[in-house]
């Protein structure tokens, strides 16, 4: 008798990213921006350099912080999920007071419609599952997205979130 497995291709698998992947990660932030129909800049745009330390200061902070990348075998990293966790004040439905937050969920223009960004996804849920102790994750869905992330169990929040941005 002979056994058949079949084994997702190398490149659909997600790894854990490192401090060597925070470019690939500015990158896919400044097309998700983009594809949202922000002004990104250029290369040299101020927000990138900002983004790159805050990149580097988060991966230094394993359990608080995951992303999660594919990489092409020769485009490099073309997709990236990441998540935090944040402490707020616990509650009868949330004892442990950490809460989840998904974003930066980005697929290179190029490789979209792969099953790479849900694999990002799938491996960012896996963390908040299994290495922290988040009850709640967030995200902010585009219309593109949303499909996405319902079909992993996301819903409307029961409280409707609302946002106040401070004249500076």
């Amino acid at each position: 008798m002979v056994s058949m497995t079949t084994h997702e291709p190398p490149q659909t698998l997600p790894r854990r990213a490192t401090r060597h992947d925070v470019a690939s990660l500015v990158d896919l932030r400044s097309t998700m921006f983009a594809a949202m129909g922000s002004d990104v800049g250029d290369h040299a745009a101020a927000w990138r350099g900002t983004a790159t330390l805050w990149f580097e200061g988060q991966l230094t902070r394993p359990q608080q912080f995951a992303g999660f990348v594919v990489d092409h075998p020769v485009d490099g990293v073309v997709a990236a999920a990441l998540g935090i966790c944040d402490t707020r004040a616990p509650s009868p439905h949330d004892p442990s007071g950490s809460h989840g937050h998904v974003f930066n969920i980005c697929t290179d223009p190029a490789h979209r419609r792969q099953g790479y960004g849900q694999a990002c996804l799938n491996a960012l849920l896996t963390w908040f599952r299994t290495d922290t102790e988040v009850r709640v994750v967030d995200l902010n869905a585009t219309p593109e997205g949303a499909g996405l992330y319902t079909s992993e169990g996301f819903g409307q929040p029961a409280f409707p979130t609302l946002r106040l941005r401070l004249q500076r």
